[in-house]
């Protein structure tokens, strides 16, 4: 996938996550805005996977550790969903290790614990 379709399907992820706050406002568990996220993707034709395991490859073996993205979107862009106070540092750090152990150049960090989503709505590249 190119640069300029990543960045369309960007667009549709950061619409579709207004959408659901609008819905749903903030204060719910990180679980229920997955699942919204999801169904309003369905409904936009975009193909996605939830829980998706990534394993841990070091030096050559892989380690018994997987870790598992919340949501991978058209096999190209992960989404970390959050529902905390703030955007921690540790979140974006998190997402950053996802793009390199899954080998993805783009990922979206999203709370939506907040009032406004732009506030809560993170974009994330590797190698972009």
């Amino acid at each position: 996938m190119n640069n300029l379709e990543l960045n369309n399907l960007g667009g549709i992820i950061l619409d579709s996550s207004i959408t659901v706050h609008k819905e749903l406002g903030p204060g719910l568990l990180e679980s229920a805005y997955q699942h919204a996220l999801c169904r309003e993707l369905e409904l936009r034709g975009i193909h996605f996977r939830k829980y998706v395991p990534v394993d841990l490859i070091y030096k050559g073996v892989q380690l018994e550790k997987v870790y598992v993205l919340d949501v991978l979107v058209e096999e190209a862009i992960i989404i970390e969903i959050k529902s905390a106070e703030q955007i921690n540092p540790i979140f974006e750090s998190q997402l950053i290790t996802y793009l390199k152990l899954s080998d993805k150049r783009l990922g979206y960090l999203i709370n939506f614990n907040v009032l406004l989503l732009k506030d809560g709505f993170r974009r994330i590249v590797n190698r972009f």
